[in-house]
């Protein structure tokens, strides 16, 4: 009986928040459901802080709790190892996103937009605060955007 409460609330508190791959599809999602977007450029096995950010806070319960109901999510990756090759078509998706919102190739870069595409904040680098502190971040700029 432990052993089927203990996985049972482990299966309540794993996350339901996705990554989408494509800007169009997030924004389409966005304009439906009037929620913000929130786009990641990441160097996922090469960039050292791309790699904290998402571990420590954008893999959070804080954040996924918050993004599950207040975010649609947007990665756009740029791994470097063969094992880790995206489609050619992810590829040209993230490059796209990437002409648009990062043409520097910062990682990470991380950016709010609201439904329509338009940048309402953006963190440069690892942001170096806690997972409530960045989704306060979030929650004050999302807010004001509406």
């Amino acid at each position: 009986m432990k052993q089927i409460l203990t996985i049972l609330i482990f299966t309540l508190t794993i996350s339901h928040v996705s990554w989408l791959g494509n800007f169009e599809d997030a924004k389409k999602e966005a304009v439906s459901t009037h929620k913000h977007i929130l786009i990641n450029f990441s160097g996922s096995d090469w960039c050292g802080p791309c790699i904290m950010l998402r571990k420590q806070i954008l893999e959070s319960s804080t954040f996924e709790n918050y993004a599950s109901d207040n975010l649609i999510l947007v990665r756009a990756d740029f791994p470097r190892q063969k094992k880790n090759k995206l489609s050619k078509v992810q590829v040209k998706l993230n490059e796209a996103l990437a002409d648009k919102y990062n043409p520097d190739g910062k990682f990470p870069f991380t950016l709010l937009v609201d439904e329509h595409g338009a940048v309402l904040k953006e963190w440069d680098g690892y942001p170096n605060e806690s997972p409530e502190k960045f989704v306060e971040q979030i929650n004050q700029y999302a807010g004001a955007g509406k």
